[in-house]
């Protein structure tokens, strides 16, 4: 597996530094934001973002309306929702609108990593159906 590119969103800035430390240790390249609008903008900046780990519970913009604007704006990138507030309906919600996963802190590092690892195979499957698509495209096009 190529290198995950992971964007960890958390209002909670001590669980930020020490969650950055412990994935970036396992080979995935971090970055940070403490809110949702922080992580847009990076988001606008940076279009080699696989996996967006993303806290439900935060001031502002929650976690489910940062979701909705990813699956609008970034539809490629896959969001695992993280929180240490879940409820059965927030879980079912979050599914419904395109995460990934959901997970409940703490979590285990081992499975965040093997989820992470899931997340991005499953956008370099999507990624890869649209080259395909496109080159058919260029192909069928040169072809009549």
């Amino acid at each position: 597996m190529t290198i995950a590119k992971v964007l960890l969103v958390d209002d909670e800035t001590s669980f930020l530094a020490i969650m950055e430390k412990r994935l970036s240790s396992r080979d995935l390249d971090v970055r940070t934001a403490d809110s949702g609008a922080k992580a847009l903008e990076i988001l606008e900046k940076d279009n080699e973002i696989d996996v967006l780990i993303l806290d439900v519970k935060m001031p502002g913009m929650d976690g489910l309306q940062v979701l909705h604007e990813i699956r609008t704006r970034f539809p490629l990138v896959e969001v695992i929702m993280l929180t240490g507030h879940a409820t059965i309906e927030t879980a079912i919600d979050g599914m419904k609108k395109g995460a990934f996963d959901y997970l409940m802190k703490p979590c285990d590092i081992e499975n965040l990593i093997q989820v992470v690892s899931q997340a991005k195979e499953k956008k370099e499957r999507h990624e890869e159906k649209i080259m395909q698509a496109q080159l058919k495209e260029i192909t069928n096009r040169y072809a009549g």
